[in-house]
């Protein structure tokens, strides 16, 4: 009886002396596991809303697990970066901080068309055929035509068409903006384009114009009738040329 009087005590001591030592460790792996180190996405310098990220504004910083935000952009492999490539950012996100999904949205209306317009530059729209625009990508190179009635020096009027607008950058066509999407996401997108489409044979050109050519193109398109004509890729140059009639092509 005694011995048993003895083993008891020693047994829940034991007992509890095993779940001490198996909190304790828990507690540690939490401790450790908190303080273990990820790499995520930081603000190289200070983002303004509507700032479309390219990967010299971002840069990798180890930080605590426990200090990493929900939704931050976890980098295991530097190819990670390029997941925040063309993303827009939908609030400031200061010099430091981590980039966060919710702080991005991707580069379409959502964003708009600001965030794709050169500095000096403003952003033109003009109503297209959508046959047309299928055949137009985001960072094409145009040159606009317009066709009018041209009074002549004898007061005929004659129809002539001039070149007035020469390797004019394309910002987007429709929604697409050149957001570099995937193929999952394009066929996606596309999908939604033609159901679009299928109420309107129009769709929208977006175009990069310096203010004096925006008003040439507000002109043209009150005064005639506007084709938009696709460059080559590489080719920039402009060219001086004369305006077309049907008088001089006879002759």
């Amino acid at each position: 009886m005694e011995k048993k009087g003895i083993l008891v005590p020693l047994i829940f001591a034991l007992a509890a002396a095993t779940i001490y030592l198996s909190v304790l460790t828990q507690k540690e792996k939490n401790l450790t596991k908190a303080y273990e180190k990820g790499q995520v996405l930081v603000a190289r310098t200070d983002l303004p809303p509507r700032t479309i990220l390219k990967e010299d504004l971002v840069q990798v910083e180890e930080v605590p697990r426990k200090f990493m935000q929900q939704d931050a952009y976890e980098i295991r492999s530097m190819s990670d970066i390029k997941l925040v490539v063309n993303l827009v950012t939908a609030i400031r996100i200061p010099k430091g901080n981590q980039v966060t999904q919710s702080a991005l949205v991707s580069l379409s209306p959502e964003a708009g068309l600001s965030v794709k317009v050169p500095p000096g530059y403003r952003g033109c729209i003009i109503p297209m055929d959508n046959e047309l625009l299928r055949l137009m990508k985001p960072g094409d190179r145009v040159d606009v035509l317009v066709t009018f009635d041209a009074v002549m020096a004898d007061n005929r009027k004659e129809k002539v068409t001039a070149t007035i607008l020469q390797n004019v950058l394309v910002l987007g066509v429709g929604t697409n903006l050149g957001q570099g999407l995937s193929d999952v996401q394009f066929k996606a997108k596309q999908g939604q384009a033609v159901q679009d489409q299928a109420f309107s044979e129009k769709g929208v050109l977006s175009m990069a114009l310096n203010p004096t050519e925006a008003q040439y193109l507000s002109l043209a398109l009150k005064q005639g009738d506007i084709a938009v004509i696709v460059r080559g890729l590489g080719d920039v140059e402009l060219h001086p040329m004369e305006i077309a009639s049907f008088r001089k092509l006879i002759k």
